[in-house]
């Protein structure tokens, strides 16, 4: 796994493209509570992207994008030796990304993207957890040897977003009706959402100049000197999710040999809220990210994490 990590990673290093952004997202459930430590529990994602040259008219800006991340996953408590206070399996992902993204002048946007991974002992959920546990002075880590079971990640991804209302509703909000599709061997399923932009600082730009979408990068180096941009953005979605290997398993395991799974609740209320900022070169965000209850148990409920990016202009 590691050396497969390292071949897809293989082609970004090599590629010396100006303008570029590089940097990370964290997502923990403590960013919002200190006492809260359940389901999705963790996440890190370090990606680089670069502009191209677009070949049509009607496009903006085209962006390659590479990235490597982690999802962990855990019951209620991270401390559940045994197997029957387990309302969730514990479940690590770890994979590869390689996506297109493409900004269009009437402020569409278009991102495509594959993914490469696996789920299970390989992804090295238990081995990060337990010693950010140890690094925070949190109790032990107990429950891992139920995980859900080895299986190999192939993922694609497809998310469309079409500009509905802007500066003739109001010069410093706009609205964004969106769609996601995901098809592979951890997760199936569709969502559909609207986002809204608040602008509290800074330029309004549009969509395709926005780092909230990740298209903030401009030919131009010298125009990011002195230059701001300050929003709250809004963006509640329902999905509808027909498999998801970390709770169910692998969908080729006819033997069902995870020991923890739980039936899922195929449709789910999601939102997130945040704030954006981003000066000269850097690209700061919060935001607070809810997501409905996903299985079905009668302990299980929804949850809340938080997730901060920090990203730069190289």
């Amino acid at each position: 796994m590691k050396r497969l990590l390292a071949l897809l990673l293989f082609p970004s290093m090599l590629i010396a493209q100006k303008p570029a952004e590089a940097g990370v997202i964290l997502d923990n459930d403590l960013y919002t509570s200190p006492k809260n430590d359940q389901y999705y529990t963790n996440g890190i994602e370090i990606f680089y992207r670069y502009v191209g040259n677009p070949r049509s008219e009607k496009v903006a800006k085209k962006v390659t994008e590479f990235r490597v991340g982690q999802y962990i996953y855990n019951p209620q408590s991270a401390q559940a030796p045994e197997i029957n206070v387990q309302d969730r399996p514990f479940a690590a992902y770890l994979f590869a990304e390689a996506g297109v993204n493409t900004f269009f002048k009437n402020e569409s946007v278009l991102k495509a993207n594959l993914q490469v991974g696996v789920v299970g002992p390989e992804a090295y959920g238990e081995e990060v957890q337990a010693g950010l546990h140890n690094l925070l002075g949190y109790d032990k880590v107990e429950g891992w040897q139920y995980q859900i079971k080895t299986l190999l990640g192939l993922q694609s991804e497809i998310f469309y977003s079409h500009k509905v209302l802007g500066s003739r509703f109001h010069e410093n909000i706009d609205f964004h009706a969106h769609a996601q599709v995901q098809a592979g061997t951890v997760w199936m399923g569709a969502s559909v959402g609207a986002l809204s932009r608040i602008r509290l600082g800074g330029k309004f730009l549009p969509m395709y100049d926005s780092a909230l979408q990740g298209a903030a990068m401009s030919r131009d180096t010298e125009s990011y000197k002195g230059f701001q941009e300050l929003m709250l953005f809004i963006n509640p979605t329902v999905q509808y999710m027909r498999y998801d290997a970390t709770i169910l398993g692998s969908m080729f395991d006819e033997e069902h040999s995870s020991p923890v799974t739980y039936p899922l609740i195929h449709y789910r209320f999601n939102a997130e809220v945040g704030v954006l900022y981003r000066k000269n070169n850097w690209t700061y965000s919060y935001s607070f990210n809810y997501r409905g209850k996903e299985l079905t148990n009668n302990v299980v409920t929804g949850y809340y994490y938080g997730s901060i990016r920090v990203s730069r202009f190289l």
